[in-house]
């Protein structure tokens, strides 16, 4: 009896901490549209005054990933994905089970390599010293925090797993 609570309260734990830190990159999320649109709008106003922002080309584009990238556990875990289930209510209960576990496991191996792919190419361009156009930042810790966003959406597809019917963070 006393293993099983301490189980439970593990997997409790395990479950906060992967809320916390899918919240903190939902956050890292916002604030990356909020620089985009910040950015934007000074590089616009800049013009103007025939003074272009220098760099917002390569600000912005980091913002994108970034903001992409952290969002994707946040939509994964509250379920937000586009989901195409006309054929899917027309199956059994037990072909719906079968179906929707066969998906989450291509999805928890395709974000995986994913990860792995994308950590690899951090490694890759910081070895070669590659930085923006412009503003001659290195790039190097972009992919690797796709790799991060794309590992914790594995963590939350595979919580979705374990715990079916349950949204994990309600929206």
């Amino acid at each position: 009896m006393q293993g099983s609570r301490k189980i439970h309260s593990l997997v409790d734990g395990y479950t906060a901490v992967l809320r916390l830190l899918v919240q903190a990159l939902a956050l890292l999320s916002g604030v990356g549209i909020v620089s985009m649109m910040g950015v934007t709008c000074v590089d616009v106003v800049m013009r103007a005054f025939n003074r272009p922002l220098t760099g917002a080309y390569d600000m912005v584009k980091i913002a994108g990933v970034i903001t992409i990238a952290c969002a994707l556990p946040y939509t994964t875990a509250v379920k937000g994905h586009v989901a195409v289930e006309y054929f899917f209510h027309k199956l059994s209960h037990r072909g719906r089970i079968v179906v929707d576990s066969l998906s989450r496991a291509i999805i928890i191996i395709l974000f995986v390599i994913l990860s792995v792919r994308c950590y690899v190419y951090g490694l890759i361009l910081r070895e070669s010293g590659e930085v923006t156009a412009t503003m001659q930042l290195p790039v190097f810790w972009v992919p690797m925090v796709l790799a991060v966003s794309c590992g914790i959406v594995v963590l939350v597809v595979l919580h979705n797993l374990l715990h079916p019917g349950k949204v994990m963070i309600k929206p």
